[in-house]
């Protein structure tokens, strides 16, 4: 039987001859097998071509956005970092502020174990925590807790002593600090000389002596008690303070028209009246005396400025 082939000529379009290629069957097959590998190799080498480059755009992205965790991760160390200095800021503060109070707040302020990166999983468990799934290493849960809970400790430590500060501050608006008017200590608190009988005899205030006219004020926060008008104090005002304090203000000049009732509200700094020579005085003064719990005391263990 005779074999078959297939003839391919070759035509070129120049005026040289033309070229005829014979291939056997045999050869077709080899060629078309061959072919056919070829083809899948090619398929096989574009699927991990493209494969790659797929992975290769994953890791990219992957390593940037390692990169910009690593940088969130460190900013949020350092604003840990910070807060903590803050919060310890804050604890310091608040207990120097206890301090100057003389407050023995039951907020104790105790500063837990540290919080930034660097933390081990052994300090995480002594703290109590545990490190949030995909959360920062270096920064156990338990510490982070801890850190609130001081900020807590510190923010109502810090509501405690600005409670007593505004009573304090109450308190002294309403404890005698000045003198009731301008001018010099004439008689001094204690045992004198008495100018109209020359006999010696205890003197209950001090005598400030000035111009007449001269307004006398209220020397600290109160309630006017009395108004009222004798032979020794002549036109005298008595004021009632915080913590058993009274201060009374004697000699006051005549006026018309009352500058204050009993009963009324007065600050420090108000006119009350002013200065005479009303009842058993020698000359315009004004005297005043300070009396706590009853007792009149030196006013002077009052007055912080002259």
């Amino acid at each position: 039987m005779a074999k078959k082939f297939l003839s391919v000529i070759i035509v070129p379009h120049t005026k040289t001859s033309t070229k005829t290629l014979c291939f056997s069957q045999r050869k077709l097959r080899v060629l078309a097998g061959s072919g056919a590998v070829l083809a899948l190799a090619l398929v096989v080498f574009l699927v991990d071509y493209v494969s790659m480059s797929a992975i290769r755009q994953r890791y990219k992205a992957l390593t940037r956005e390692t990169a910009e965790q690593k940088i969130k991760i460190a900013d949020y160390e350092k604003s840990i970092g910070e807060l903590q200095a803050a919060v310890s800021n804050s604890e310091t503060l608040t207990k120097k502020i206890n301090i100057l109070l003389g407050l023995k707040s039951p907020e104790v302020l105790k500063s837990p174990a540290g919080v930034g990166g660097g933390g081990s999983d052994t300090d995480a468990a002594d703290s109590g925590g545990s490190v949030p799934p995909g959360g920062p290493q270096g920064l156990p849960q338990g510490s982070i807790q801890g850190l609130i809970q001081r900020a807590q400790n510190a923010e109502n430590n810090l509501s405690i002593a600005v409670n007593a500060s505004e009573s304090k501050l109450v308190e002294l608006a309403m404890t005698p600090s000045t003198l009731p008017t301008v001018g010099w200590l004439s008689s001094p608190f204690g045992m004198r000389t008495d100018p109209f009988t020359g006999n010696v005899q205890m003197h209950w205030g001090v005598d400030i002596s000035t111009n007449e006219g001269n307004p006398v004020k209220a020397t600290a926060d109160g309630i006017v008690i009395k108004v009222q008008k004798d032979k020794y104090l002549g036109n005298n005002v008595t004021i009632s303070h915080a913590n058993g304090i009274s201060t009374v203000y004697g000699h006051m000049m005549d006026t018309k028209t009352r500058v204050i009732h009993e009963g009324q509200s007065v600050k420090r700094g108000d006119i009350i009246g002013y200065v005479g020579h009303t009842g058993k005085a020698v000359g315009p003064h004004v005297h005043y005396e300070v009396h706590r719990d009853g007792k009149p005391v030196n006013p002077y263990s009052y007055i912080l400025e002259e």
